[in-house]
């Protein structure tokens, strides 16, 4: 079907011990296996973001229930965690890098927890899974001015390029904001696709560059994670989040005018 809803699954950390930063959007190692076994066990098929999106722009079908897993910032459990299960199950995945976050020459010492290195992240690529950017050191792009957000996107890509040869060409903002300037930036550097947050099973109709994702995290527990697979009781689920996202929308908007003021004086 041309507009079939496609549950994206966006994690973060997956480790046994993570650190306060990361421990509500980290999810075990255990839990994190049960969740690709039922995904096997329901028959969805697991489909890389640019395959997602290929096919929706070229109009090549859909397998019958597909569902993409997706990981955020990069975190060394990624690596150490994830790539066994994927490989257990053979299923393709998608991991978005904050390039300064990834440990090695570019690192800005911004990361949150244990972070991937190149090594791993090239390891990652070859067994594959999807490299998409996410920024170079993971801000809310929608709040940068122009100069900045050019080079959020330029050093990400780069870098992805650089270490890995070959050029990103999926892309997740960070903390799901964007604008549609921000998104004409992502599009403008290559980037074909993106994926913001928004809690929501993505379609088609979205467009390229907006798709939303559900978020798993540590409380998500298996009859919750299978009603996300099916699309189920979503609003339900995610309703105390939508309602801290909106408040906080009103006050990253108070801060955007407030900036606009500042430099209109200058």
């Amino acid at each position: 079907m041309a507009d079939t809803p496609v549950p994206i699954l966006m994690y973060h950390s997956v480790a046994t011990a993570p650190n306060d930063a990361t421990r509500a959007l980290s999810v075990a190692p255990e839990a994190f296996a049960e969740q690709m076994a039922l995904i096997g066990d329901l028959g969805l098929t697991p489909l890389t973001t640019a395959d997602l999106a290929d096919r929706w722009r070229t109009g090549r079908p859909l397998p019958a229930r597909p569902v993409l897993v997706t990981f955020d910032d990069g975190y060394e459990g990624v690596h150490r965690h994830v790539l066994p299960v994927l490989a257990k199950h053979g299923y393709p995945a998608t991991v978005f890098v904050s390039t300064g976050w990834i440990r090695g020459a570019y690192d800005t010492g911004g990361g949150l927890d244990t972070m991937l290195d190149w090594p791993q992240v090239r390891r990652l690529a070859a067994a594959g899974v999807e490299i998409g950017g996410h920024s170079h050191t993971h801000p809310q792009l929608d709040q940068l001015d122009d100069g900045a957000l050019r080079r959020e996107l330029t050093h990400c890509t780069e870098i992805v390029a650089d270490e890995l040869g070959a050029r990103p060409v999926s892309f997740a903002y960070p903390y799901g904001y964007s604008s549609r300037r921000v998104r004409q930036a992502v599009r403008e550097h290559g980037y074909g696709q993106a994926l913001a947050v928004g809690n929501a099973l993505a379609r088609r109709h979205q467009g390229p560059y907006a798709l939303r994702r559900v978020t798993v995290r540590r409380s998500t527990g298996v009859e919750e994670f299978e009603r996300l697979l099916h699309g189920r009781a979503i609003t339900r689920t995610f309703a105390g989040d939508r309602a801290l996202t909106k408040g906080y929308a009103l006050v990253r908007r108070a801060r955007q005018v407030r900036r606009k003021a500042i430099r209109s004086r200058v």
